[in-house]
């Protein structure tokens, strides 16, 4: 089976290092505002890296943190690094609204209403222009 993030296409990318990368993700409807951190070697969890990558991953879920927090200005970020169906370490930064689908439960629970949030359509250039 080929890693879909390996072999990645059609990605909005907002970050690109030789080390790894940052995309927004449009294809997640319960969370309009989610941005990944794909580390690009093809490695499964935090301590396949060593000490300085691990850092350089770390620092950059940070600024996409701040990033997202200061373009949306959020109730809650959530960070998650799952991998159970994709066993390439990357990072989801996801910004949370007391208005989404969900809140307070996870992004992928049932959704419990309409979104009622409106995000700037420019939010990943907005973001972008804050990682850089």
């Amino acid at each position: 089976m080929t890693c879909p993030l390996c072999t990645p296409e059609n990605e909005e990318i907002l970050l690109q290092t030789d080390s790894l990368r940052v995309i927004a993700v449009h294809n997640e409807a319960n969370a309009p505002a989610f941005c990944r951190v794909v580390w690009n070697a093809h490695v499964a969890e935090m301590t396949d890296l060593t000490a300085p990558q691990r850092t350089e991953l770390m620092d950059a879920v940070y600024r996409v943190e701040a990033a997202m927090r200061q373009v949306f200005r959020p109730e809650k970020i959530n960070l998650a690094s799952l991998g159970n169906v994709v066993p390439h370490l990357h990072w989801h930064v996801i910004a949370r609204f007391e208005n989404d689908a969900n809140f307070p439960a996870p992004i992928w629970a049932a959704a419990q209403r309409e979104a009622g949030m409106v995000l700037p359509d420019n939010w990943p250039e907005q973001v972008r222009a804050l990682l850089v």
